[in-house]
């Protein structure tokens, strides 16, 4: 996950609505199937699968294990790699549908996770270990949480004979964290479509968000998101040349300079605020929610996007101002030869996430125009990745996911939202397949240690979420 739950993290912290105040109570003692669930969610943690030191395979294949023993055949269980990244593979499992004409559904989860150096963690990243109410580990809550709901759903259902109208898919892939790494599921949508075939998939992206307990009298869990929909991810390589020459007898034309007054205009460029339908609705109901000034000034702008004291407030928000439009920031620079050289070649990388609806062509088109020198080339450090395809916001999806959420988070709302980050949902949803990221577990506004320090899932938000995902899962494979 890439940002996946901050963006609400970061508004809704600050949202106190009276009747979206759940209190989460500790987690009771564990009942036999929750017990079955933890030993497949620690074997899974315990396998280390980050990219530096870690094999994607092993995890999946300990995974095909468990569901071969709980009664898949070898025709329902796929493992897959290519011999380039043997390390990396993954696994596709079907339950089989009862309906000829509802088509299947997917769920799909990666079970890479991001590197933990031992040395910075106060505990072992790849032992999970229960705290103070939360499992620590890395990958505990992203994604290895998810992907163990899923294999775990699919398990449960296969042992209790259960019979879904719609086929089940699932696919636990390897890849998402790293961009320039083999990922399971762009190769999936591209090589064996015929594998992941569905009318619609449940993903990463979505889940609760609590208060944080700011008053000291306990969290309570203020919200419950459904990603629908992400950015485009791009990055752009700027370069600068020059022929250079001693640095004791200085030009006008400077490489650095030319390259610093571009980042310059880049900075101070704002591209034009917009709404889709998912972000539309966010800042309505997140508007009406919160109360406060900054509340206010998100709903003058679903009335008016050209209100100037409105659009203010909000870009004081960053998490706010990203959701309205495609950003771009300078993230990497290298430049010059020696120190006593005038540098020949100065290179920036300036990463983008692109507001649905634009294509990184016309990004591109537009900083040229920004920095206005055509001495500072622009090109595409990769071109390969589909454009993201936000799904709609349909009732069918989204009505069983309230109902369900009004059961086991009582008064606490859903809320449609726009990840400005990325996941794998760009590949599916890239290959036609409408991606949902889905309410569930829970963190707390300082984003838990996803990507950093001490990663953590609180307990109680482990065993709520599984049987939320359960629910759901059984619920959309008997909907049409």
């Amino acid at each position: 996950m890439k940002l996946g739950l901050t963006t609400a993290a970061a508004i809704l912290a600050l949202a106190a609505p009276a009747t979206a105040q759940m209190a989460v109570a500790p987690q009771g003692p564990l009942r036999p199937d929750q017990q079955a669930f933890f030993a497949l969610y620690k074997e899974l943690v315990e396998t280390d699968t980050s990219p530096t030191t870690g094999n994607c395979t092993q995890a999946a294949q300990q995974i095909a294990v468990r569901m071969k023993a709980a009664g898949f055949t070898d025709d329902q269980l796929t493992l897959f790699s290519v011999p380039e990244h043997p390390k990396d593979g993954g696994l596709v499992a079907v339950l089989p549908g009862t309906s000829t004409t509802m088509k299947p559904m997917l769920l799909l989860a990666h079970i890479d996770v991001v590197t933990a150096n031992r040395a910075d963690w106060e505990r072992d990243p790849y032992k999970l270990i229960e705290e103070n109410g939360y499992y620590y580990a890395r990958g505990i809550m992203d994604d290895k949480f998810q992907s163990a709901v899923y294999a775990d759903t699919l398990i449960r259902l296969k042992q209790e004979g259960y019979k879904p109208q719609r086929t089940i898919k699932l696919a636990l892939t390897c890849g998402e964290e790293t961009d320039t790494a083999f990922n399971g599921a762009a190769w999936l949508a591209k090589e064996r479509r015929d594998l992941i075939d569905a009318e619609f998939a449940l993903s990463e992206g979505g889940g609760g968000r609590t208060d944080g307990d700011p008053d000291g009298k306990g969290r309570r869990l203020m919200v419950q998101t459904v990603q629908v929909g992400e950015k485009v991810y791009q990055d752009y390589k700027l370069t600068a040349t020059n022929p250079g020459g001693h640095s004791s007898q200085p030009v006008a034309e400077n490489a650095i300079y030319d390259m610093a007054r571009a980042l310059e205009k880049i900075s101070a460029y704002s591209f034009p605020a917009e709404f889709s339908d998912t972000t539309r609705a966010f800042f309505t109901k997140v508007g009406t929610m919160r109360g406060d000034e900054t509340g206010k000034a998100m709903l003058a702008l679903t009335k008016d996007l050209n209100d100037p004291a409105a659009m203010t407030l909000v870009n004081k928000d960053k998490a706010l101002h990203s959701m309205l439009r495609t950003t771009c920031v300078a993230t990497l620079i290298d430049g010059g030869h020696a120190a006593n050289a005038l540098p020949q070649k100065v290179e920036a990388n300036v990463n983008c996430r692109i507001f649905p609806g634009h294509t990184p062509a016309a990004v591109k088109d537009q900083l040229a125009k920004v920095i206005g020198n055509e001495a500072i080339a622009i090109r595409y450090v990769r071109d390969d990745k589909p454009l993201a395809k936000p799904p709609a916001l349909d009732p069918r999806l989204i009505g069983p996911m309230e109902k369900l959420a009004a059961k086991y988070f009582p008064g606490v709302p859903v809320v449609p939202s726009m990840s400005t980050g990325a996941t794998d949902a760009v590949y599916i949803g890239g290959a036609g397949i409408p991606t949902y990221g889905v309410p569930g577990a829970w963190a707390d506004p300082d984003g838990n240690g996803i990507h950093g320090l001490n990663e953590r899932l609180e307990i109680k938000g482990v065993y709520t979420g599984r049987d939320y995902l359960h629910d759901l899962v059984k619920t959309l494979a008997n909907t049409r």
